[in-house]
């Protein structure tokens, strides 16, 4: 946990929290769809633009070979984040979103008709429609990990699946619904054993928990920026060198390139190869900045003051009758999912929305789980650092005034 003085200074480093909405204190609990910026992100935005504004890689003259250098340390900084092996095994991303497109569309002419590919029932839409998209070209077959009782994958199910047929596994490390946090270690060890690629989908993990890419020993891993206090339209994608060189590129273009002649292109080395066009330089810069920021806050007490959060909040909610709370005991991070009975998501969320408290409603682009559950939709409640228990308290105090108004 935080003391309240280390609190007042990770807060005040969030100028947008200061704000009111509707007359009331904003109170932002929406961090899983992205989480709010620091000033020291904002700051190298800034700094970029005002001081070393160029394209990268191109240039002899100094703004460009300057806007270059503190690119470069940006992706080993991230390297050094989630302890890849090589600089040259990060490649910059629109987002976690493109970063599993890259991957699936790559591998494409290595899928042949009769494959499998393996996801599961919690995952994002984002890592279903790639996939199903390339079994409909190739004539490849998607199977689905089922979720148990208790709104985990079902294990045994999963292992029933696995066979030489198979060739890709992607699940995500967090689910964006739940927060329950999967075994994915278990998953991709079981995974290799029969020669399958391993993806994962850690958009929900990289700001709530230590990841060691080389430990897990997954061959793909993705995330976005701005779920970890960056900018949007920034993500990563790691891969194993070997991986990422069996890749065909999603993007041709400058930079991505050694030599053009219209009988043949040869591609650049990695990561240049997969890295097509002018990048969102400022961005990558300032997702470099968000890790500083992690690392200054420390990752261990934030896992702590999440968790602090989290007990808080599922106790508060459900002393509310008439609450349904989704996966509360499981293993998870800091986020909820949870219903009025007989009430829409969408109305929860727009009477919390009037009392200055943002929470995210519907589906959360997780369709085919939310059917598992049953439900239209959820009210997704998810914490960040700068969150605190008297929040967590209004919180409750909204949810039980929602109920009040519409039952």
């Amino acid at each position: 946990m935080y003391s309240k003085e280390e609190f007042i200074n990770i807060r005040d480093q969030f100028t947008i929290l200061s704000r009111n909405i509707y007359g009331r204190p904003c109170i932002y609990l929406d961090n899983a769809a992205t989480t709010q910026k620091p000033k020291k992100v904002i700051k190298a935005i800034e700094d970029y633009y005002q001081e070393i504004n160029s394209n990268v890689h191109r240039g002899t003259h100094y703004l460009s070979q300057k806007a270059t250098e503190t690119m470069e340390k940006s992706r080993i900084k991230i390297q050094k984040f989630i302890c890849a092996e090589y600089s040259n095994d990060i490649i910059f991303t629109r987002g976690a979103t493109e970063a599993i497109n890259l991957v699936a569309y790559g591998m494409m002419p290595l899928i042949k008709e009769g494959d499998e590919i393996i996801v599961s029932q919690m995952e994002h839409h984002s890592n279903i429609v790639p996939w199903q998209i390339i079994c409909k070209g190739t004539g490849a077959i998607l199977k689905v990990i089922p979720l148990d009782n208790k709104n985990q994958l079902c294990i045994e199910s999963f292992e029933k699946l696995l066979s030489k047929k198979v060739k890709i596994l992607a699940i995500s490390h967090i689910s964006n619904v739940l927060g329950i946090v999967n075994p994915i270690k278990y998953f991709i060890k079981k995974a290799h054993q029969y020669g399958i690629i391993t993806l994962i989908d850690g958009a929900q993990a990289v700001c709530n928990d230590y990841v060691n890419v080389q430990d897990i020993e997954t061959d793909f891993y993705v995330f976005s920026s701005h779920k970890m206090y960056g900018p949007t339209g920034v993500g990563v994608l790691y891969g194993k060198e070997s991986f990422l060189e069996q890749l065909y590129p999603l993007h041709g273009g400058g930079e991505m390139i050694k030599e053009v002649l219209f009988k043949k292109t040869t591609y650049a080395d990695l990561p240049f190869r997969q890295e097509a066009g002018t990048p969102n330089i400022e961005g990558i810069i300032a997702l470099s900045a968000s890790i500083d920021f992690i690392k200054q806050i420390r990752m261990k007490k934030i896992k702590k003051h999440e968790k602090f959060l989290l007990d808080r909040a599922i106790y508060g909610l459900k002393n509310i009758k008439g609450i349904l709370l989704y996966a509360d005991n499981e293993p998870r991070s800091g986020i909820i999912s949870f219903n009025l009975k007989d009430v829409h998501s969408f109305d929860v969320g727009s009477i919390l929305d009037q009392l200055g408290i943002a929470v995210r409603s519907g589906h959360h682009c997780a369709q085919p789980l939310i059917r598992f559950l049953g439900v239209n939709g959820t009210v997704r409640v998810s914490f960040c650092v700068y969150n605190n228990d008297e929040e967590v308290d209004h919180l409750c105090e909204g949810v039980l005034k929602a109920k009040k108004m519409l039952l």
